[in-house]
């Protein structure tokens, strides 16, 4: 059949961003009445809701109507997104929220009446600098730091809601000792690790590893705390409304989202690999994290052009075409990021500090807006060796960041960028180096077009289906590599994936699988196995909406159970992560197998293959390191309370950071290098690595040696499998 698009998740953090959008127009819904400097919806977001709820209850995969039952779990949804932890409502105000709003919840968003979520926001708001407040307060008084018969529950999510006040407020006050205790004890190590770099400056690596500002643990909880209070101040309609909207959405599945502007502004980015904006890369300055400073420039990107944009500059103000200056000191990078970013051929000005100016150096650089092509993100290729007996063996790599389409470029018959041509670029380079295999690196990729993964199985299939798809009504509709039996490469070949392996990613991997067209390395991946449209059209912001679920060629979804590889490698994920443990996930099922010919015959020798690889990895130094360090994780990771007693905190602690120190230890005496003397050089070195790469295009970093590991097992496997193919029947382990 002829391929279509339909969009797969975006892997996408929303919650990270607060808006400047301008509220011109209030609606009073139910008489309720809008005091001085409220937060209330627009027209504009009145009408989305109206539309996306409608959307939702019609045209959904589940076919859930938006009834009292649904409105029900989406009030749940809603509070819980707001209070996850059930520390700022109580028990009675919820009850009474429900009472008031839950059954009709659904209904209220079809008519485009917010004021139920928008008055109980208001009250979180409140709540919130409640507590801010609280803390500031208590932070002037001696707080006792010793306290070995008292704890705190580290994992509310499931706990009551407080009853009264007191109860609430108590543990708040737990909350704050379990602060102090944690920032007193990384002030400790930040010292005895400056003066590991004051004793040993190679531990820098060439790097300016500046401490922190040299604030007390009360002082640096005064000042996180005044920050986050002011930052209330800035929050706007758009954030209630992206809480609100994704509640209903999260009550069908936890991939159908809703974006504001500006968060649709990053959705088309990860799927086209674009952005309209002035072309910087931007973080935290080290050591003083009021300031953002432009790590990098982009090359003929539009703050390159002006000339006066420099790596190192510190980012005070930010002011949109024709509108005030706003001082930004003190935001966090991802606000910093929404006031730049925007539409194309618009104005910005910045307000930039040369590193070491004095503040009243500092200089404005107005800058035009311009679509920004990421050449960095996209596909990469490169080659391997590996020895056996002497020989030496090269292998193809072709990293896949994720399945990219500028959709919007094609549709315009604009020159566009896509990860399926980018790709066959590739396997036709590797190939005519004569590698000895390739491998397709899916390691988290979380998805992206399904036409794209549907050409690019093509490239390395003769023909046959590739997936199956049905909707909500049962409808099955299989979609076929039909590009007449052409085959870019038809070598050995194995697909390297991990629990951040999502959507098209699993389908590809799966494909290959069913049709033993390769070896499946690695570890589980996610288990998302639907399909979204994307709605671009909507009144304001975008969505994905899932109408489709993904199902093999074999019949059975990729949906929660995700692709299990055919030689597994350590997961070097907290299971936490994925589609096992998302919250409403949809259910794992089969339906009939598509008639296809298998093009390989893995099977027969997987559980040799196997065997082989696991010999390896025993003695592999950076598998036992990774080994190592998920055992030392899992201490930690069923904890649902701590005590309040710094020396038993910092006795845990050391215990922890000593095993962590020996697996690293371990593995740097196994590869010849120079074990670390104490815990605070370790941190040192990993501090500078992180400073060197982080200055680094993506395509310039080296691969680190535990995750090079994965790549050089999978090609050890790929050449265990060429010899097994020839008879050997005990291959010799390099």
């Amino acid at each position: 059949m002829k391929l279509q698009t339909i969009a797969c998740a975006v892997a996408i953090a929303t919650g990270g961003f607060f808006f400047s959008h301008a509220i011109n127009e209030a609606i009073a819904a139910n008489n309720t009445a809008v005091v001085a400097n409220s937060i209330v919806p627009t027209q504009e977001q009145a009408l989305v809701s109206r539309q996306l709820a409608t959307l939702v209850d019609r045209q959904h995969y589940l076919n859930q109507r938006l009834d009292a039952a649904t409105s029900q779990r989406i009030f749940d949804f809603y509070i819980d997104s707001l209070d996850p932890d059930h520390t700022l409502f109580l028990a009675k105000e919820v009850e009474q929220y429900r009472k008031q709003y839950a059954a009709t919840f659904g209904a209220s968003l079809k008519a485009g009446n917010l004021a139920g979520p928008y008055q109980i926001h208001a009250q979180y708001r409140e709540r919130l600098k409640q507590f801010y407040h609280f803390m500031l307060a208590e932070l002037k008084k001696p707080q006792n730091l010793k306290q070995p018969n008292v704890t705190i529950e580290t994992d509310r999510e499931k706990a009551p809601f407080f009853n009264t006040e007191a109860e609430m407020r108590t543990h708040w006050q737990k909350m704050l000792v379990s602060q102090l205790i944690n920032l007193t004890i990384s002030k400790e190590e930040e010292l005895a690790k400056q003066k590991a770099i004051k004793d040993n400056p190679e531990l820098t690596n060439g790097q300016d590893l500046a401490s922190p500002e040299d604030l007390t643990p009360v002082q640096t909880l005064t000042k996180r705390y005044t920050r986050q209070l002011e930052r209330m101040d800035r929050l706007k309609s758009d954030d209630v409304l992206d809480k609100t909207l994704n509640a209903m959405m999260l009550t069908y599945d936890p991939h159908s989202n809703y974006f504001p502007p500006v968060d649709a502004m990053e959705l088309n980015r990860q799927t086209t690999l674009q952005l309209e904006g002035i072309g910087v890369s931007i973080r935290p300055e080290r050591g003083n994290e009021d300031y953002t400073k432009i790590e990098t420039i982009v090359e003929g990107g539009p703050a390159s052009k002006t000339g006066q944009v420099k790596s190192g500059d510190r980012i005070i103000g930010v002011a949109q075409d024709g509108e005030k200056m706003v001082d930004v000191v003190g935001w966090p990078s991802n606000e910093i990021v929404g006031l730049i970013r925007g539409k194309r051929g618009t104005k910005v000005t910045v307000r930039l500090l040369g590193a070491g100016a004095a503040m009243n150096q500092a200089r404005n650089v107005t800058i035009v807006r311009d679509v920004i092509q990421e050449e960095d993100a996209g596909v990469r290729s490169r080659t391997i060796d590996i020895k056996r007996d002497g020989q030496t063996y090269t292998y193809g790599v072709i990293e896949i960041p994720s399945f990219y389409l500028n959709y919007r470029a094609r549709r315009a018959g604009n020159e566009y960028r896509s990860v399926s041509e980018d790709t066959n670029n590739a396997l036709k380079s590797l190939a005519a180096k004569n590698v000895a295999g390739i491998i397709v690196d899916l390691r988290n990729n979380p998805g992206g077009s399904l036409e794209e993964v549907a050409r690019m199985l093509g490239q390395v299939i003769k023909s046959g289906p590739v997936v199956q798809i049905r909707d909500g009504n049962g409808n099955v509709s299989v979609f076929e590599d039909d590009d007449g039996g052409a085959q870019t490469y038809a070598g050995p070949l194995a697909v390297m994936i991990n629990l951040a392996s999502a959507s098209a990613s699993e389908i590809y991997s799966a494909a290959i699988q069913d049709y033993q067209r390769g070896i499946v390395i690695g570890s589980t991946t996610t288990g998302k196995g639907t399909a979204q449209v994307q709605l671009d059209t909507l009144a304001y912001g975008q969505a994905t909406l899932t109408q489709r679920k993904f199902y093999r060629i074999t019949g059975g979804s990729t949906q929660n159970k995700g692709v299990i590889p055919d030689i597994k490698l350590v997961d070097i994920y907290n299971e936490e992560f994925g589609e096992r443990k998302a919250k409403n996930a949809l259910k794992w099922d089969t339906i009939p197998t598509a008639p296809f010919k298998r093009e390989g015959s893995v099977q027969p020798y997987i559980t040799k293959l196997g065997q082989l690889s696991q010999q390896r990895v025993t003695l592999d130094p950076q598998f036992q390191y990774l080994e190592q360090r998920k055992q030392i994780a899992k201490q930690t990771e069923d904890r649902k309370s701590i005590v309040l007693d710094i020396e038993q905190r910092r006795a845990e602690l050391l215990a922890l950071e000593q095993q962590t120190l020996t697996a690293e230890n371990k593995r740097r005496q196994e590869t010849g290098l120079k074990p670390f003397a104490n815990w605070e050089s370790y941190q040192a070195s990993i501090d500078a690595l992180a400073e060197a790469r982080a200055k680094m295009k993506a395509a310039q970093r080296p691969a680190l040696p535990e995750e090079e590991a994965f790549v050089i097992e999978a090609a050890q496997v790929l050449q265990d499998y060429a010899m097994l193919q020839k008879g050997v029947s005990e291959p010799n382990q390099p």
